[in-house]
């Protein structure tokens, strides 16, 4: 197992750059975070592969962030564990207030407070419809703990800054935890695994191309994020992240939607994003789009991926050492660091951004029409 440095807790981005950002700090804190989450969740996955026996679909439901980290949960089981995952719509529960036969399915809610409203009920909702139910939470004894069938309550502790950093990350690793659960071998990926805390760790210590990045997406008109596959997730939460807390319109878009149309608006003053994994067999088709994305005068920004992929990119920003099942642990610290930045470079609070408070609140269920 990697050892984590104490003193990585109170490393900000570069120098004193950071100093007073409590966003910053946190980011600084996920090494610790993801090693107590891994040592507090690993061996829970007998625990999930019993509780998902007989069910032949995984199904998740979560809001903002959470659902991000759901869509990497979702490719990861698919791809290595062989089970069909879903997104599932909250709104089918709580205002639809629909009957359906989840006799087969674990239903997976993700909250990092376990309080959101929206959530507990449909995790409710869903083990009154045949579901097994398991809890993705950071807070102990919450609501979403203390009723789901099992839960897998990550370790990133208190996190004060609104946007969520180290809670993320730490459900991309219970995330991993269950991915592994139900995969034939569950020990599969464990080496790669333990040198998570450390790729982590190395990424908070060397933000290099962060400043640039930040340059990059300071003088854009508009900006877009893409990535495909195990990536997704991780295109959509730096987009959700740019738009929150640097107050910027900021598309995400999976490679292929990005193809399909929008493309045709890309033009000189834009900046594109693009995250990529070290390896996999969408590593090329993001290095493909760089060059064309630059080919039509856009500002391209690459986070991760390979040699060839950092050389179609106008400023690249490294990424993990990890495989690519792996790489959105380790992904998403440039792109978090790379959006403190650019925050406080316009002169906003990366804390507290506008209109956004720890807990989700949407708008309460609709009464159901008698029949």
């Amino acid at each position: 197992m990697v050892t984590v440095s104490m003193d990585v807790k109170t490393q900000d981005r570069s120098g004193d750059s950071g100093a007073g950002s409590r966003m910053a700090a946190e980011v600084a804190e996920q090494p610790l975070a993801v090693q107590r989450t891994l040592d507090a969740l690993l061996p829970l996955r007998g625990a999930v592969s019993e509780l998902a026996q007989g069910r032949r679909r995984v199904l998740f439901a979560a809001r903002g962030s959470s659902d991000n980290a759901a869509v990497y949960g979702r490719y990861l089981l698919e791809t290595r564990a062989g089970v069909l995952g879903s997104l599932l719509s909250p709104s089918v529960a709580t205002h639809y207030r629909a009957s359906l036969d989840l006799s087969d399915a674990l239903v997976v809610c993700v909250s990092q407070s376990g309080a959101t409203s929206e959530i507990v009920d449909t995790q409710s909702w869903a083990g009154a419809n045949g579901a097994a139910t398991l809890a993705i939470t950071n807070v102990e004894g919450s609501p979403l703990a203390e009723y789901a069938d099992l839960a897998l309550v990550t370790r990133a502790g208190p996190e004060l800054a609104v946007p969520a950093t180290k809670t993320y990350l730490t459900q991309l690793v219970a995330m991993a935890v269950l991915g592994t659960a139900l995969a034939p071998d569950p020990t599969v990926l464990d080496a790669e695994l333990a040198r998570v805390p450390g790729e982590v760790e190395r990424l908070v210590r060397e933000p290099h191309g962060v400043d640039a990045a930040v340059g990059a997406l300071r003088d854009a008109a508009y900006a877009v994020v893409s990535g495909r596959g195990l990536m997704m997730g991780t295109a959509l939460e730096t987009a959700l992240k740019l738009e929150e807390t640097c107050l910027r319109p900021v598309r995400g878009y999976s490679y292929a939607d990005l193809r399909h149309g929008p493309i045709s608006v890309v033009t000189s003053g834009m900046t594109a994003v693009l995250v990529a994994a070290p390896d996999g067999p969408l590593l090329a088709p993001m290095a493909e789009l760089a060059d064309d994305l630059a080919a039509r005068g856009a500002t391209v920004v690459g986070i991760g991926g390979d040699p060839a992929f950092a050389d179609a990119c106008a400023v690249h920003v490294p990424g993990p050492e990890l495989p690519e099942a792996l790489a959105p642990l380790g992904a998403i610290v440039p792109a978090q660091l790379i959006v403190e930045g650019l925050a406080r470079e316009l002169g906003l609070d990366p804390d507290n951004p506008r209109g956004l408070a720890k807990v989700t609140a949407t708008d309460p269920p609709q009464p159901k029409e008698n029949p």
